[in-house]
């Protein structure tokens, strides 16, 4: 087996993001994905679409804080529409939102294997082999058996830092009081649906459900019904069911999950059925391969992205992202979702330092893992800013590569300057 300048364990938009930058920028990058595909949580999981990723200006023109390796995504997307000419998705101005999943993966796949990417689907990291604070090689699983890649530098971009975890990174999960993580969700879609109609009569719909919920009849704890539209005229979103109080690093705990959310599926599809204007031919067609994770572990960094950091709109030394994505928090425990809206203008940075993982000189971490407390998480967490932090953790490894492999050891202000010649908002 081949030694890779740089190995990516993660393929969703962090790690494809991550990948794509460090191979455009001279490395031999090998990707290690799980699953069948590039795309992540938006792949695996139906997550759609994606959350507000601009601000406004005094004008009310929009301002792309998300841009980068993103913005060619979404170009592409667009772009393979306009060439199959699919009479179901709907033509969207920027910014793009609601996507087809299908279209990302092929998407995602071709940006990959143009930039020189070496793909390896259907395979688990499950350890690390280490010299002192360095990472020397992956210990992976497959159909070909279990067996050992080596590398010069590695980027953990699973979401649950499960290569950092393996390689000894301190870590935390959930919130600080009481470790418990934002609620675990499976989206699924319905089809056949007269979408006017539906709309017509939601709010009433709304109020059904709180009631039969305050009554004991339905069972999720989620306060409301979440349903955003998808590519097709007669095709809802739902992302409304919720599991609290389980591990999403623990397997038992993930298995007891799936098993309690696909019966809130089936509660949820029935209540619609029953109840919802426009449902009397709807046909329950999909749901995400997996429950979808918002929150699991986090590295400790070299920084700890905070709060007061956010809310402050912070502009680091050292930035290599920037959002302003409400921090949205579901309730771990039950009903309720808090929000912390930012003003129009105003958003906060991520730092370099968040990326770096302790007791390791050679891993960078990208995504929702990265270093922070539990409340920064809730904003940062939405897939837009996870592939800024790909890019950045990518180009930063091709860096340091060239640097000896130590990812303390490159020049910040270039690394700056190199994203921002790829088009990053910094």
């Amino acid at each position: 087996m081949r030694k890779y300048d740089v190995i990516v364990a993660g393929g969703g938009f962090a790690g494809a993001s991550a990948a794509i930058s460090a191979a455009r920028h001279g490395a031999s990058v090998l990707l290690i994905e799980y699953n069948n595909c590039l795309g992540g949580a938006a792949a695996e999981c139906l997550v759609n679409p994606f959350m507000p990723y601009w601000t406004k200006d005094e004008n009310k023109n929009k301002i792309y804080l998300s841009t980068g390796i993103f913005t060619e995504i979404c170009d592409r997307i667009a772009s393979l529409t306009a060439e199959i000419n699919d009479a179901e998705y709907k033509a969207t101005d920027k910014p793009m939102t609601t996507f087809n999943e299908e279209y990302l993966k092929i998407v995602l796949q071709r940006m990959a294997l143009e930039a020189g990417v070496r793909l390896l689907f259907h395979t688990k990291v499950t350890g690390v082999k280490k010299d002192g604070d360095r990472i020397s090689a992956v210990s992976v699983s497959n159909k070909s058996g279990i067996y050992d890649i080596e590398g010069d530098c590695f980027i953990d971009a699973t979401g649950d830092a499960d290569l950092s975890a393996y390689a000894g990174c301190p870590v935390r999960l959930g919130r600080e009081t009481d470790g418990l993580c934002q609620p675990m969700t499976l989206c699924f879609r319905v089809s056949n649906v007269d979408i006017p109609r539906f709309n017509e009569g939601k709010s009433e719909l709304q109020k059904l459900y709180k009631q039969m919920r305050q009554e004991g009849k339905i069972k999720n704890v989620r306060e409301d019904i979440l349903v955003f539209p998808t590519t097709s005229d007669n095709i809802l979103h739902f992302n409304s069911t919720r599991i609290v109080k389980r591990s999403p690093v623990d397997a038992e705990d993930v298995t007891l999950a799936e098993l309690e959310v696909r019966e809130q599926v089936i509660e949820l599809f029935a209540f619609l059925k029953k109840y919802a204007p426009g449902f009397e031919k709807a046909v329950l067609v999909s749901s995400g391969m997996r429950i979808g994770v918002r929150e699991s572990r986090m590295i400790e960094g070299d920084y700890v992205l905070t709060q007061e950091d956010l809310v402050g709109c912070v502009k680091f030394e050292d930035s290599i992202s920037a959002c302003n994505y409400d921090i949205d928090i579901h309730n771990p425990e039950g009903s309720g979702t808090s929000h912390y809206y930012f003003k129009d203008g105003t958003y906060y940075t991520i730092p370099y330092r968040c990326l770096t993982a302790k007791n390791n000189s050679n891993l960078l971490v990208a995504g929702r893992c990265i270093s922070s407390t539990h409340e920064a998480q809730a904003s940062y967490r939405i897939m837009p800013t996870c592939c800024t932090l790909g890019q950045a953790a990518g180009t930063a490894a091709a860096m340091a590569v060239k640097n000896g492999g130590s990812v303390r050891g490159i020049d910040v202000s270039e690394l700056r300057r190199n994203l921002q010649k790829d088009g990053m908002f910094i």
